[in-house]
């Protein structure tokens, strides 16, 4: 066997990629992963500029030992949680579809 002989050729990805489907696919993912990306980024910037110069705000005693600062550190926590769980709200009703016809279009092309 000759090393030109690779066998039938693969799908042609410059086609698929250029494709209404795959350009709807990069465009819904674009649109809920730059603004939540954004977003994330202004609250977490938030929290480092509140902790380093409003020092008697994020100090303020809540309850016992428990001051506004811990509690936008763990709100922290709590909105990567969020985060994921919309986007795998988002990805499951907008993403995967979308995906499945070009895999099923890629797959179908190559039978």
């Amino acid at each position: 066997m000759s090393t030109t002989d690779q066998g039938p050729p693969g799908p042609d990805w410059e086609t698929i990629q250029q494709s209404a489907e795959f350009t709807q696919l990069r465009r819904r993912l674009r649109g809920f992963v730059f603004p939540m990306t954004v977003a994330f980024l202004a609250w977490y910037l938030l929290y480092v500029l509140l902790s380093d110069y409003a020092h008697d705000f994020m100090s303020t005693k809540v309850f016992g030992n428990i001051n506004i600062g811990l509690i936008f550190g763990l709100l922290q926590f709590v909105s990567t949680f969020v985060i994921t769980s919309l986007y795998v709200r988002h990805a499951n009703k907008h993403l995967d579809p979308v995906a499945e016809k070009i895999r099923e279009d890629v797959e179908g092309g190559e039978k």
